[in-house]
């Protein structure tokens, strides 16, 4: 995206953006829309209220029968939960050469979304349910990135441990940080998360959509990388299943799904970093 700023407007033109595609990773114009303002409201003016005299200067072009503004019947399903953080990602990028020390460092860039059902012949009854999963969010001047956190478009939590195991045949066999994905850099990007389902009922069908599993959140001002995600199946009889970022597989009694999400990127030269910082994130495990 290219982003124009002139004395009296903001304008955000998506010009030679890919055609839609038929996979439902196209995103409609309200979320485009709703993704773009995000991302100005974060960086220009996060503290005013929003109202019409906020919109109004900004002006955002978008070809149609693009991936963000398709044609019916493209499929838009992943639209508002994976592609919507491209966008902001994107817009975000961009304000950081015009407002530099504004905009953080990338953030997981995922909702990192699971799907999973089956039926319970003990309670004889189906079962499903849907969560998203946390990740690290970009450094930022002045501080680093926090560890597990939804960020960005995701505005979600993940669901309670405890409510799951009472009420689902599923039992948890992780929950936690994964140590050394924050970014490194001045301000340290914050980590991902390490989540692990075990299943006990007989089978059980999973979904997931994610993203950030080839292509790594971007730091800013000399900080690295974010750590990249990675799902898999660990089967009962002990092989592993790498999953790709969009994927539905089938579970049997004992496998277990290991969701591990994205890092935020660094934000500022690691040479910089504190002593004290350093030290303090190795005494907490998470390097």
């Amino acid at each position: 995206a290219a982003v124009i700023v002139a004395p009296d407007s903001v304008t955000v033109d998506f010009a030679g953006t890919d055609p839609q595609v038929p996979r439902p990773i196209n995103a409609i114009l309200g979320v485009t829309h709703a993704a773009v303002l995000y991302a100005l409201k974060a960086v220009c003016d996060p503290d005013s209220v929003m109202n019409d005299g906020w919109l109004r200067p900004v002006v955002i072009r978008v070809p149609p029968g693009t991936l963000i503004n398709p044609a019916k019947p493209a499929p838009v399903g992943v639209g508002n939960t994976e592609t919507n953080q491209r966008i902001a990602d994107t817009v975000l990028r961009a304000l950081a050469g015009a407002v530099p020390g504004r905009v953080p460092a990338a953030s997981n860039g995922s909702m990192s979304n699971v799907t999973m059902g089956g039926f319970d012949p003990g309670a004889q009854r189906t079962w499903t349910f849907y969560e998203t999963i946390a990740g690290g969010m970009g450094g930022r001047p002045g501080l680093d990135g926090i560890d597990g956190i939804h960020c960005n478009m995701t505005n979600t939590m993940n669901t309670p441990i405890e409510a799951i195991e009472q009420s689902l045949p599923l039992r948890f066999r992780a929950y936690e940080l994964r140590p050394g994905t924050g970014g490194s850099g001045r301000w340290r990007g914050g980590c991902g998360v390490r989540r692990e389902w075990e299943l006990l009922a007989e089978e059980a069908t999973v979904s997931i959509l994610t993203e950030r599993t080839r292509v790594a959140p971007w730091g800013l001002a000399g900080g690295g990388p974010g750590g990249l995600a990675r799902h898999l199946v660990r089967r009962a009889g002990g092989a592993e299943e790498v999953l790709p970022s969009k994927h539905t597989t089938h579970l049997r009694r004992g496998d277990v799904l290991v969701m591990q999400t994205p890092g935020g990127a660094g934000y500022g030269d690691p040479a910089e970093r504190d002593p004290a910082a350093v030290a303090r994130d190795r005494e907490r495990g998470l390097l």
